[in-house]
């Protein structure tokens, strides 16, 4: 049977009876609320008051106390400190920490808590890579002025140096920046500040330049340093230009001039060896011939003393065949005789077809390409020809022994 069914009692599920009964109702939430913020009030100084059965608000309010407050104060206070004292240290950061301005470590990366005003923090990124410029007007060793412009590149190495042995890290920087770049460029001339000596002087001013940071304890690492440009004053540039392009060309000269040597040299190296060995070849020649004479000359003695007459006239014989064979006339005279024979050798070896003398009995071989006389044949040949000079000089005789 349901509660607000007649015969049901009037009993409620919450406990609740007939009106004007004992046992109460359920909560009211409106209350409740009302409830937490008079707390409220009383805990930050307010006043609370109470409401009747009729509902309207009245009766004496009381004075809230301040302890409250102070708590309210103190737990804000508390809160605040805490959240300023937690820091975070990123990968590329570290961290020095003071305690009354004495140093006490370096912090790695993480999360960490200081208690200011005891500690002081000084948190700076030690990975990051900073840049710093300058261009000045210097002048170099062999008194002229050169301007140059150059970067300087560099990180925090040690940050306890940077926060605590000097006042401005970067003043000192800049100013031993300065000195480092005017003692390089003030010990090289000129010629090499604006040519190929910028990337040795760039590597010189680093290393000068970490030794002078290093000397202050300044805790800064130089990574690179880049000479920009280096060039003379706006009022002389073109003269340098000129000055400058004469040097390319000088030295575009010199290259052409050792390449035509590299060419050269080589050529003449290897006739040099050429003529030494052909030299060689005809020494060797000689002796061997001289050598060969020599012998032949031993051998032709022997004979010779052996038949002196025989080796004479074999000697003439060879050496008359040898003239007549290198020469294209010969001339035939006969002892007693007036006549002379002269025999064009040379247009008989050069005539072709066949030739022959009847009426003498002189005879000579032609061929259809070209004539060639042995020895043997030009021996007979000579011979003929003596018969036919013989035999004229003897019909001559006869012919005025008749008249």
């Amino acid at each position: 049977m349901a509660w607000n069914e007649p015969g049901g009692n009037n009993q409620d599920p919450w406990g609740g009876g007939k009106k004007g009964g004992n046992n109460q109702g359920p909560p009211d939430l409106d209350e409740a609320f009302r409830k937490f913020q008079q707390t409220l009030k009383g805990i930050f100084g307010g006043k609370s008051g109470s409401s009747g059965n009729g509902g309207s608000r009245g009766g004496n309010t009381a004075p809230a106390g301040g302890g409250g407050l102070w708590v309210g104060v103190v737990i804000i206070a508390l809160v605040a400190y805490v959240w300023n004292a937690i820091y975070i240290v990123d990968e590329k950061e570290r961290a020095v920490i003071l305690r009354f301005g004495e140093y006490v470590e370096t912090v790695d990366p993480g999360l960490h808590m200081y208690f200011p005003p005891i500690e002081t923090r000084y948190q700076e990124p030690v990975t990051e890579i900073r840049n710093y410029r300058l261009s000045q007007e210097m002048l170099t060793e062999d008194e002229n002025i050169v301007e140059v412009a150059m970067s300087v590149q560099y990180n925090i190495g040690d940050l306890k140096s940077y926060v605590l042995n000097v006042a401005d890290p970067e003043l000192s920087l800049r100013e031993a920046t300065q000195s480092a770049l005017r003692h390089v460029v003030g010990s090289s001339e000129m010629y090499q500040v604006l040519t190929e000596g910028r990337q040795v002087m760039g590597d010189e001013v680093k290393e000068r330049l970490q030794q002078y940071l290093d000397s202050y304890g300044t805790g800064l690492n130089i990574v690179k340093v880049n000479i920009e440009s280096s060039q003379p004053p706006k009022q002389v540039l073109s003269a340098f230009d000129d000055v400058i392009r004469a040097r390319e060309e000088e030295q575009r000269e010199k290259n052409r001039a050792e390449a035509y040597a590299n060419q050269v040299v080589p050529e003449a190296r290897g006739d040099a060896q050429r003529i030494i060995e052909e030299a060689e070849g005809y020494k060797e020649e000689v002796v061997s011939r001289s050598k060969g004479d020599a012998a032949r000359f031993d051998k032709l003695l022997a004979e010779y003393k052996k038949a002196p007459q025989v080796t004479r006239e074999r000697l003439y014989l060879e050496s008359v065949g040898e003239v007549i064979s290198s020469s294209s006339k010969v001339l035939v005279d006969v002892k007693g005789g007036n006549n002379m024979m002269y025999l064009p050798l040379d247009k008989l070896m050069d005539k072709k077809g066949k030739t022959s003398i009847s009426s003498s009995g002189v005879t000579t071989r032609t061929e259809t390409d070209s004539i060639s006389l042995t020895q043997e044949e030009l021996s007979t040949l000579a011979d003929q020809v003596t018969a036919e000079i013989n035999r004229r000089v003897a019909n001559s005789r006869q012919g005025r022994t008749s008249r």
